[in-house]
């Protein structure tokens, strides 16, 4: 009996075993089934089988499988939860009224920027629009990175309160 036959021997001695093996790591009897067949086609093609039996060496091939199996779908249910961001959909249109609010909220904003000091609009302009970071702003106004997030800060307050000043109690 050449050496092939003898591992096809033994697999398909072992192969319902190993499916009952592999179910309740798995979870799903169809997935250890695919699970065992992957296993055979590594066992089948190397030489030697390693120092362990060849049933040893089946099990651990169907193990390893499994375990690679549960990380892979697991890996890719937290990659598919992620795509569904919810501020990531598309918004239906605004209500005239919530356009009207929003506008109002606007004209809030723009008027409390243009209250600010020129160096504090500056910095809050192009921290949060332009994408700065602060030692950015901070060389580009000469003044300290704590001081530009110090500005930044206090006008960020200015705009809140802003805000707050008509909201619904």
């Amino acid at each position: 009996m050449k050496y092939a036959d003898q591992k096809l021997k033994t697999y398909m001695t072992h192969r319902a075993a190993l499916v009952d093996y592999a179910t309740p790591i798995i979870g799903c009897r169809a997935r250890a089934e695919d699970i065992v067949q992957d296993a055979f086609f590594r066992y089948l093609p190397g030489g030697e089988t390693p120092s362990v039996s060849g049933v040893a060496y089946l099990y651990r091939i169907v193990r390893n499988l499994a375990i690679d199996m549960l990380r892979r779908s697991a890996m890719e249910s937290r990659h598919m939860d992620g795509n569904n961001v919810s501020w990531l959909e598309p918004v239906g249109e605004a209500s005239p009224e919530e356009q009207l609010v929003q506008g109002d909220q606007l004209g809030r904003l723009a008027r409390v920027l243009e209250q600010l000091p020129e160096k504090e609009r500056l910095a809050v302009e192009m921290h949060r629009f332009g994408g700065y970071t602060l030692a950015d702003i901070a060389a580009r106004l000469e003044v300290s990175t704590a001081t530009v997030h110090r500005m930044i800060r206090q006008a960020l307050v200015q705009l809140a309160s802003a805000l707050d000043e008509d909201a619904p109690q």
